[in-house]
């Protein structure tokens, strides 16, 4: 049985491709998102960014039909059953990405910190933040943890759980590292991106574009992601990637204070912006991207704090459980 506790798409990336391993599932099977998702039991999103995963370790491929085929090119199409059985789920379809509670849970703790830091520091109390969730202290530690890595937290010296301030000159900072940073990555990794994973991010734009305003905050997150984090990925220099990782919170941010500040949020259409970048590195013109990377994030850190401020004239403090002030 495969690991729980883990996102969902990473649990269902490891669970076919535990399958197609053991020859469960032949190669030339072909796999469809619907035919997954509903397979586990779950939506197409999770099932979207597995197969994704797998297409790019090559273990799937696309064809010209829908879905993709297990194995490599040379793995011709063959239309056979996919079943339940296959990917030795142990009777519980569903069971392989009950994951979903637990990121139910982090994402409600992450709306939640962003809020208040807003408002400046604080300490969080573990074992108040695990009552509040009812949840044992293991679990609740490691929503804490996620949180630090996502730039929400941090640990002072006596060991304690404490929240970072969100002001203005920290998301004109954060954005400021970002614009030295990102695009000079962006024009290095324009020899290196596959071309299908840039088809896969271009194909999510568009449908995400054509959805507008009936998008969810996953898919939005994984347009996000695409840019932000896996094309630069593919840039030549690591440690300049690494370093990237200080700015992360400046991602997930965006998409709680927009929902915060009016009741049906208007997501900013960022779409457009992310197609120019994408277009770029799909046509081979690394300068073209960093020059449009950059654009993109000059705009967005300029409607950042402005977000921002809106949000702390229009909303009191949070009170939280868990948070000592």
């Amino acid at each position: 049985m495969i690991e729980r506790k883990r996102p969902a798409y990473l649990l269902i990336k490891e669970a076919v491709q535990a399958a197609i391993a053991a020859g469960r599932v032949p190669a030339g099977a072909v796999l469809t998102e619907s035919l997954l998702a509903s397979v586990f039991r779950t939506t197409r999103s999770p099932v979207r960014q597995a197969i994704a995963e797998l297409q790019r370790e090559r273990v799937v491929h696309r064809f010209d039909g829908r879905g993709v085929i297990v194995g490599d090119e040379s793995s011709a199409p063959t239309r056979i059953p996919i079943t339940p059985e296959m990917f030795d789920l142990g009777g519980d379809p569903a069971g392989v990405v009950r994951s979903d509670a637990w990121e139910s849970l982090y994402y409600d703790l992450e709306r939640s910190l962003i809020h208040r830091s807003v408002f400046g520091r604080a300490r969080v109390n573990e074992l108040a933040l695990a009552r509040h969730y009812a949840v044992g202290r293991t679990v609740a530690h490691k929503l804490l943890v996620r949180a630090q890595a996502s730039g929400l937290l941090c640990k002072v010296e006596n060991a304690h759980w404490q929240i970072v301030p969100l002001t203005d000159q920290r998301i004109r900072d954060l954005y400021e590292l970002r614009m030295v940073l990102e695009p000079r990555l962006a024009e290095s990794a324009v020899a290196s991106v596959p071309a299908a994973e840039l088809e896969d991010m271009e194909r999510r734009l568009h449908t995400v574009a054509g959805a507008m305003p009936e998008v969810t905050v996953n898919e939005l997150d994984q347009l996000e992601n695409d840019l932000h984090v896996q094309c630069l990925s593919y840039g030549r220099n690591h440690e300049m990637f690494e370093a990237l990782k200080r700015t992360r919170c400046t991602l997930v941010v965006g998409k709680h204070i927009q929902a915060a500040l009016v009741k049906h949020p208007q997501i900013d259409p960022f779409m457009d912006e992310h197609l120019a970048v994408i277009g770029a590195l799909k046509r081979g013109d690394g300068a073209l991207a960093a020059v449009a990377l950059a654009d993109h994030l000059a705009d967005s850190g300029k409607k950042a704090v402005q977000r921002l401020e809106a949000f702390r004239a229009t909303n009191d403090m949070p009170e939280l459980p868990y948070v000592v002030d």
